[in-house]
């Protein structure tokens, strides 16, 4: 058989060759080596050691990122760092890292702890699912003091993981020398965003008795971001709206670190960590309506209908309109985790405890949005905004959607300035809300461990665990005045904002969301909004370490129970009086009174982790184990209800969530072999498969009763949606990895994965059997030089496409491959001063995203054929930076 090589498996298979013979080279020399045994190894060299040797000393599949020399980590998150370790996919969200996909899982599969342990996190967007993912945006990289990503199980890590867990470690003050202090600024510009500043310190002290110390960091981050490009959803009179997205960003974050060792074989440490995020932003989109007329479309997709190339020569002011609409947003999140953790080591013996609590506040602290038509007086079409008649630019031009980026060619001004709108604005009256959500858990954890003298056994280890886990999201509608209020135009909008090839007046977020408030009689709650997911989870363990010549690994059992409960307002189709001064329309048919659902289950999970010294440094790994993910908390929330009261007699349903979800399970398998050689450097291989059961989907039933009359129809008739477990899915794929630093400075890092992911089409709506975030390739290539001076590193990240799935309005479309290529310079100008330049995204790769949906599925047509339904544009960004360490 012959086979044929990609271009991607011929460059990893050359890198791998490559490193192959240089490390027969380095061995060959094994006198010359062993000179530069007294050699102090710095910077990216020291990094890459740290790295391989806990890789190495590991008996799970462990792969870690070291941030031993702080502040060198070129990443501005620690997402982005982690999308450097073989095997992890990161998926950018606004410009940042905020989830961390592994070995082609679902992101919802990746379970993240800060020292062992949660650390709760929101949203702040709320077109976003409530999930379970941390939202890795929170967390500067200067904050660390390294990461582990255990690829296999062991039965001593906490449940939740499927694809894996990330451990996130911070410092400890008694592991740094006294007085140890660090200290950095930068400021950063991207092409399209605007100027951020960054600042971050720390200080760490002990005694001289090493018995006491304290260690204090934090970091902060002040920014703006602009994204632009194009959407196009074609269900509103084939609408295509170029967008342009503005966040003014701010990130906060505070680690306070107390620890003891009073008396000898005791251990005590108190850490807190405080988190925020502000991210008030604005969403202003164009819309362009092509299907007013439909003479113009000169190519229609045969799939799905949708007119592909559309060219307008001259404008029909009778007939055509041009929407601008703006959303503004006060949005945010936060979290607080406050950890006690205590060991005592006797002879022979270890017990210690953890408890803690960590709780998150976020979402959208406030909503508006000003709105701008063409309509005629009259409004005969129903174009019904609180500022229509302004004198907008009609399109004209041509729309090109034939390719994977949609083309926007105008022939006539675009440009929309305080001329093209009203002297006096007031926001719209339906879109006042707000979305506040939390989380929050409480958490126990006890361990022991015993030395086992003189056999194939060499420890055991047991442990309990016990948490309390609450989820409640909430909404509120804001009551809005019966004589509202305008303001200037002129004080809601500064300056102008790119928008497609044109410009358009930017909003002022402040001012808008003033507005807005004062418009805004007060706030009622949205019972539809409302939902309460409580988890109580209970875990223990027992695993064996052993340890015979060659060999050493684990293996054990560990035991899960949840009880879940599920609570929200009912649903009973009460009617509730328009004249009640508290009315507002998302309340129709709900209740006062509100339910309660539970449910629990139990699961064992057992693990074997073997690793087997085939020569001194050469390692081959086996691990097999069973995991599981909890339910998202998307399917777990009760009901939901459309169509009830709008007008519309087709789209009547209720969609049950229900906590009587049960978890997903995978049983998996893994196999590789590590070499290492020299300082840092190795070639290693693996195979993977998971096996994943009880993946969640729905069952629908037409022309249902369920005790409700929906006043529009009259009738009991509903479309019930439910979701269920059924089905399977399989990833199997193999990672390839190579680290070599040569003897002059230089030094490559290679790795590629190949993950071939396969979940049940009826998981989905789009009906595609593939995970949600799964790149089938993965790669990563990075060359550095390194000396006690000067530094460079470039690095090349690249991934193959990807399903991006959300509910509500966006929905589910597939991610061009992306690709980015970074530049990383130091000068080290003294022992304590560093100067920094990081450039990222050198080659302005664009975020591409286009349907490719079942053709018999529900989604809308634009999602299907290869429509290019949403297109942003590539943006390189730049970082100059200062650091002192002392």
């Amino acid at each position: 058989m012959k086979v044929k090589q990609t271009p991607i498996a011929a460059a990893v298979s050359l890198a791998l060759l490559g490193a192959s013979l240089a490390a027969q080279a380095q061995e060959a020399q094994a006198p010359a080596s062993a000179q530069l045994e007294q050699v102090v190894v710095t910077g990216i060299r020291a990094a890459l050691q740290t790295s391989a040797t806990i890789k190495k000393n590991a008996t799970a599949i462990v792969d870690a990122v070291s941030a031993e020399d702080v502040g060198k980590l070129p990443d501005s998150d620690v997402g982005q760092a982690l999308g450097r370790i073989p095997g992890i996919s990161v998926g950018r969200d606004f410009g940042v890292g905020a989830s961390v996909s592994i070995r082609g899982t679902d992101p919802q599969m990746t379970y993240t702890t800060l020292n062992g342990q949660t650390v709760a996190s929101t949203g702040w967007y709320d077109q976003k699912d409530v999930d379970r993912s941390f939202n890795y945006s929170l967390l500067p990289p200067e904050l660390i003091g390294g990461m582990e990503v255990y690829k296999s199980s062991q039965a001593d890590i906490t449940e939740g993981g499927i694809g894996g867990t990330v451990i996130v470690k911070t410092r400890m003050p008694l592991d740094q020398a006294a007085h140890t202090a660090f200290a950095s600024v930068k400021v950063g510009k991207g092409s399209t965003s605007g100027v951020s500043r960054e600042a971050s310190a720390l200080y760490s002290w002990r005694n001289e008795a090493k018995t006491f110390g304290v260690l204090l960091a934090g970091a902060a981050e002040k920014g703006n971001y602009i994204r632009h490009g194009i959407e196009a959803d074609n269900r509103w009179n084939g609408d295509v709206e170029p967008t342009v997205f503005v966040q003014d960003r701010k990130r906060q974050a505070v680690n306070l670190t107390l620890q003891a060792r009073p008396v000898q074989g005791l251990d005590l440490s108190l850490n807190y960590l405080h988190l925020n995020y502000d991210a008030n932003n604005s969403n202003t989109s164009q819309y362009i309506f092509t299907a007013e007329d439909p003479q113009n479309c000169k190519l229609t997709n045969p799939v799905n209908g949708v007119c592909t190339l559309h060219v307008r020569g001259a404008a029909d002011p009778s007939s055509e309109h041009v929407f601008f609409q703006n959303w503004v947003r006060r949005a945010s999140m936060s979290s607080d985790s406050l950890v006690l953790n205590g060991s005592w080591r006797g002879e022979g013996y270890k017990v210690s405890a953890v408890g803690g609590s960590t709780k998150a506040d976020g979402g959208t602290d406030q909503t508006t949005n000003f709105a701008y038509v063409n309509a005629p007086p009259t409004d005969p079409d129903g174009w019904g905004t609180a500022n229509a008649f302004s004198p907008l630019p009609l399109w004209t031009g041509t729309i090109d959607a034939t390719g994977k980026k949609l083309k926007l060619s105008p022939s006539s001004s675009q440009n929309i300035t305080l001329s093209n709108l009203p002297a006096q604005s007031q926001s719209e009256s339906w879109a006042n809300g707000r979305g506040p959500n939390r989380d929050k858990e409480d958490f126990l954890q006890l361990d022991a461990s015993i030395d086992l003298n003189g056999g194939f056994l060499t420890a055991f280890k047991a442990g309990l665990r016990s948490t309390d886990h609450t989820f409640t999201k909430s909404g509120q509608v804001g009551l809005y005045a019966a004589a509202p209020k305008t303001v200037d135009t002129a004080s809601l909008f500064s300056g102008t904002v790119p928008l497609g090839s044109w410009t358009v007046a930017k909003p002022n977020i402040g001012a808008m969301l003033a507005a807005a408030a004062g418009n805004l009689t007060g706030w009622v709650e949205d019972r539809s909004a409302y939902g309460v997911l409580n988890e109580k989870n209970t875990a223990a363990y027992g695993m064996f370490d052993f340890e015979a010549e060659q060999l050493r690994g684990n293996f054990g059992l560990r035991y899960v129970h949840t009880k879940a409960t599920a609570t929200g307002y009912a649903f009973d189709g009460t009617l509730w009086p328009t004249t009640d001064p508290n009315y507002v329309s998302n309340n129709d048919g709900w209740s006062k009174s509100q339910t309660s659902q539970s449910a629990s289950y139990g699961k064992f999970l057992p693990s074997l982790n073997l690793a087997y010294d085939l020569q001194k440094d050469t390692i081959l790994r086996f691990a097999l184990a069973q995991a599981m993910t909890r339910p998202n908390f998307a399917n777990m929330f009760l009901t939901q209800v459309v169509g009830f009261n709008d007008k519309n007699t087709q789209n009547d349903g209720f969609n049950y969530g229900t906590p009587n979800l049960k978890p997903q399970t995978s049983n998996q398998f893994d196999l590789g072999i590590e070499h290492y050689y020299g300082r840092g450097n190795l070639v290693s291989a693996a195979l993977f498969y998971k096996r994943i059961s009880n993946f969640i989907t729905t069952t629908t039933q037409y022309h249902q009763k369920v005790g409700v009359v929906s006043p529009d129809t009259g009738l009991d008739d509903w479309i019930l949606t439910r979701y269920i477990n059924a089905g399977g899915g399989t990833i199997k794929g193999t990672e390839l990895q190579v680290n070599h630093g040569f003897g002059n400075g230089f030094g490559v890092q290679a790795n590629y994965t190949y993950a071939d992911a396969k979940a049940p089409a009826s998981s989905y709506e789009d009906q595609l059997n593939m995970f949600t975030l799964s790149s089938k390739h993965n790669v990563n290539a990075v060359g550095y030089f390194e000396n006690e001076t000067y530094m460079a590193r470039l690095a090349y990240n690249w991934r193959s496409k990807y399903m991006v799935r959300e509910s509500g309005w966006y929905g589910n479309r597939m991610h061009d491959a992306y690709g980015s290529l970074d530049l990383s310079l130091g000068w080290n100008i003294t022992k304590q001063l560093r100067l920094s330049f990081d450039a990222t995204n050198l080659l302005k790769t664009d975020d591409l995203q286009y349907g490719v949906a079942n053709p018999n599925s529900t989604v809308r047509p634009s999602l299907k054929a290869g429509f290019p339904a949403w297109g942003f544009d590539g943006e390189r960004t730049y970082r100059l930076g200062l650091s002192a360490k002392f």
